[in-house]
């Protein structure tokens, strides 16, 4: 063993060494002794009056029923309507949206015993198990924001490929408006468009909890390119959103008053199904469900809201200078909405319905220059001032790095590294 030693050494340092030694001494006999010892035996832990108990966590989704979702988290039908007896928990059971995340914890037989779920936007509500009933509790959480950057590519709708790339509803909704005013999403996308969007999340307790606003947001339609980064000239989070170039994204009038629908009937002449002649159509129906809300496409005065022949129920909106716009056929008037009052883009006026001259659910909508009618769809809208010279260099220096997030997500595949 020595001598093995020593020339392993030499031979790893190339040098010699010397090496003393020490006479083995004889080696003594070891002893052993056996020891027996008594042990109680283990105590049995209690068997659980529910058995095996279950943690599940599932997300909201479109399309969800109350009573669907509760199962799919594998609460039975019984104990589910419990629930919607605990006054604390009924309202916000029902008011769940889709994003919304559930966490569960039940027994064998589907026996519910603790539940909890997002109550406001930094308050985390719960129900546990006492006795036959729960008990309600509030739990006061810390919001953590990030920033999120996700792309996807257009195969068949916005919704298709927000989905696809896992952006939240809330950011497709955001992305739609910020375009609205260059892109129809009703007729102009198109199969292999693409986008990206830097977006804030929020964090409770480690978990995402609800989607932020967009910061930054690149979308390619038909080849072209559109970016729009957000500025928050005042901070006071009534910014908006600009070209990295300082023009205003946002345009005079959107172009559409429903955030999602189809075209049934476009501005030329069509045969009226009721009158049953050929009429000139100088409006655009967009079809969509009774009670799907109707928004103002532009800053502007009600100049009218009430009923007028075939037009059913009807808004009419003045708008600087010498733009009308005109909605009809809805089902009803949003809250305040008469003549005199005072609306800003985007605001709910009405909802869609089926007053008047109408075989189906659908908004009527005319767009007026001078009073004569122009086509919505294809008119050029005006666009909102620019950044002002005063802010630019405060623009740019908000603009540049959120530009240069925009570039990393087209450049590279960050967002399929989630």
């Amino acid at each position: 063993m020595r001598r093995v030693a020593a020339v392993a050494v030499i031979s790893c340092f190339g040098m010699v060494a010397a090496f003393g030694t020490v006479p083995e001494a004889p080696l003594q006999p070891l002893t052993s002794q056996t020891v027996v010892e008594a042990l109680a035996p283990q105590a049995a832990a209690p068997a659980s009056s529910q058995g095996q108990t279950y943690w599940n966590e599932q997300r909201f989704q479109r399309g969800d029923t109350y009573s669907a979702f509760l199962q799919r988290l594998g609460v039975d039908a019984d104990e589910a309507y419990r629930l919607t007896r605990v006054p604390e928990m009924a309202k916000p059971l029902r008011a769940l949206r889709p994003g919304s995340t559930v966490q569960a914890q039940t027994a064998d037989d589907g026996s519910l015993l603790s539940l909890r779920l997002i109550a406001t936007r930094d308050t985390v509500l719960g129900v546990d198990r006492s006795g036959e009933g729960y008990q309600a509790y509030e739990q006061a959480g810390t919001l953590l924001k990030q920033t999120q950057m996700k792309s996807g590519e257009i195969r068949s709708s916005l919704f298709a490929a927000t989905d696809s790339a896992g952006v939240p509803d809330n950011v497709a909704i955001q992305l739609a408006d910020i375009f609205g005013g260059d892109i129809d999403f009703h007729r102009d996308l198109r199969r292999g468009d693409s986008f990206s969007v830097v977006y804030e999340i929020h964090y409770l307790n480690g978990r995402p909890v609800y989607s932020g606003r967009v910061l930054a947001a690149e979308f390619i339609n038909n080849k072209k390119i559109l970016r729009a980064v957000w500025f928050d000239d005042d901070n006071d989070g009534r910014g908006g959103y600009y070209t990295p170039d300082g023009k205003n994204m946002r345009k005079a009038f959107l172009r559409s008053p429903l955030e999602f629908s189809r075209v049934t009937s476009g501005f030329s002449m069509r045969f009226h199904p009721i009158l049953q002649q050929w009429r000139a159509h100088k409006g655009v129906d967009y079809g969509a469900p009774s009670g799907t809300r109707v928004r103002a496409t532009g800053d502007a005065v009600v100049e009218f809201a009430g009923r007028q022949g075939g037009y059913g129920n009807m808004v009419i909106l003045r708008h600087n200078g010498s733009y009308s716009t005109t909605y009809a056929h809805l089902s009803g008037f949003a809250p305040g909405i008469k003549k005199g009052a005072r609306v800003a883009q985007s605001d709910v006026i009405g909802f869609v319905g089926q007053t008047g001259w109408a075989t189906g659910p659908h908004l009527h909508y005319e767009f007026r220059v001078n009073n004569e009618h122009r086509n919505p769809l294809t008119i050029a809208l005006p666009a909102a001032l620019p950044v002002g010279a005063g802010k630019l260099a405060a623009f740019r220096a908000s603009a540049v790095p959120l530009a240069g997030q925009l570039d990393l997500l087209r450049n590279t595949n960050l967002a399929l590294m989630e």
